[in-house]
């Protein structure tokens, strides 16, 4: 089976990079993948896989091979995009300007119906039910996979795993990396108002600086991971917009902070948003100001699932040479792919991209982000194995 599934990788490797091509030129915001939707459609129908719609945008297809209840994986890949001009000189640059596929979901989206393709040519000869899950929206709170979560993706059937692959831009074309356990953090972002009384800055002594109570806010926030948190779990605190005032000769009303949490220990998690309020509301206050402060929580941790991660690697290594085969690093980004991981055993893994040769090097998230697209053929055959070979 190994082998006939790489075989079909190789064959239909040169059909899938056009299809990548595609979305990459074509690049929608998250919840707005209408056209990108559509063309998942058109290819499911094109393979003879019947598909729903969920989510407006979502795409869930269903492939059923010999004794369909035996064994029941989901497949799954995000298909929005970001709001960056795209920098890149090629033939496939992104024709709608200010938006651009730089964090690789035109490669996810691409994977998994070459790996769809690839199982419903050879539905007679694995056992199971493979659920394809095109998502949207994994860019932008309140994350796509919530909403096809709240709208039964992982009901009738119910899948007993689900993987999912990301670009690593850092990971050498042709090898693929786990991590059991911890390996992505939550994400929840912080919006903070601090309100004081404005006046001529020649005279504070009649004005309520809401500068100065930001500036003290800000570095008090930062005892919350250095003082407060186990210095053995990853956590992040970063406030990253400060804005008030517009002259130098006046004292605003005033400030807004931005800001963003992250924590890998979900119990943690939500004490430390309690710090924070209580912290934030009495600094402020004793320094005779107001303060509005909305914590909007935002995507669990991901947790791969130990045994999972295990079965999945050990395929990896079938498919590509155990040499091939690396450790995730923890990562503090977020996936909303953790909201599946909740809810049944997941393995999230990561897809090398990077080519030194070619120039290929640029992170995820930057106007100037590519792979090398031999990338492709690795990505949608292993999808291909674990949807055909995984038991769980």
């Amino acid at each position: 089976m190994l082998k006939k599934i790489k075989t079909l990788a190789k064959l239909y490797s040169s059909e899938f990079i056009e299809i990548r091509h595609h979305l990459h030129a074509h690049p929608e915001l998250s919840y707005q993948e209408f056209e990108t939707s559509k063309f998942v459609q058109e290819k499911l129908h094109g393979f003879g896989i019947p598909f729903e719609i969920k989510a407006t945008t979502g795409v869930i297809g269903l492939i059923k091979g010999k004794n369909p209840a035996k064994r029941i994986v989901a497949l799954r890949a995000d298909m929005d995009a970001l709001p960056i001009k795209e920098e890149n000189d090629i033939v496939y640059k992104s024709k709608n300007d200010g938006v651009m596929h730089a964090c690789g979901h035109d490669v996810h989206t691409t994977c998994l119906l070459g790996a769809a393709k690839i199982l419903h040519s050879l539905k007679d000869e694995w056992e199971g039910t493979v659920k394809l899950i095109f998502q949207p929206g994994e860019e932008k709170n309140p994350g796509g996979a919530s909403l096809l979560i709240e709208e039964g993706v992982l009901e009738d059937p119910e899948p007993s795993s689900i993987f999912g692959l990301h670009v690593h831009p850092g990971l050498a074309v042709g090898k693929m990396s786990f991590r059991a356990g911890k390996v992505m953090a939550s994400a929840d972002e912080l919006y903070i108002t601090v309100k004081g009384k404005g006046g001529h800055a020649a005279a504070p002594h009649g004005c309520i600086d809401p500068i100065l109570i930001a500036s003290h806010l800000i570095v008090a926030l930062q005892q919350i991971v250095s003082r407060n948190n186990n210095p053995h779990n990853p956590t992040v605190l970063s406030i990253t917009s400060f804005q008030g005032g517009s002259t130098t000769n006046v004292i605003p009303n005033e400030v807004k902070l931005k800001g963003t949490f992250r924590a890998m220990d979900e119990e943690w998690r939500f004490k430390a948003h309690e710090i924070i309020r209580k912290m934030a509301t009495e600094l402020v206050q004793s320094m005779g100001g107001e303060i509005d402060l909305l914590i909007d929580v935002g995507y669990p941790s991901v947790y791969n699932n130990e045994v999972l991660n295990e079965l999945a690697r050990n395929k990896a290594e079938e498919f590509i040479g155990p040499n091939n085969v690396e450790q995730t690093e923890l990562r503090m980004g977020a996936e909303d792919f953790g909201y599946y991981t909740r809810e049944i055993p997941g393995c999230f893994f990561r897809l090398g991209v990077m080519n030194e040769k070619k120039g290929i090097t640029s992170g995820v998230h930057t106007p100037t982000f590519n792979i090398d697209e031999n990338a492709i053929e690795t990505g949608m055959g292993m999808m291909a194995w674990l949807g055909s070979s995984v038991e769980f």
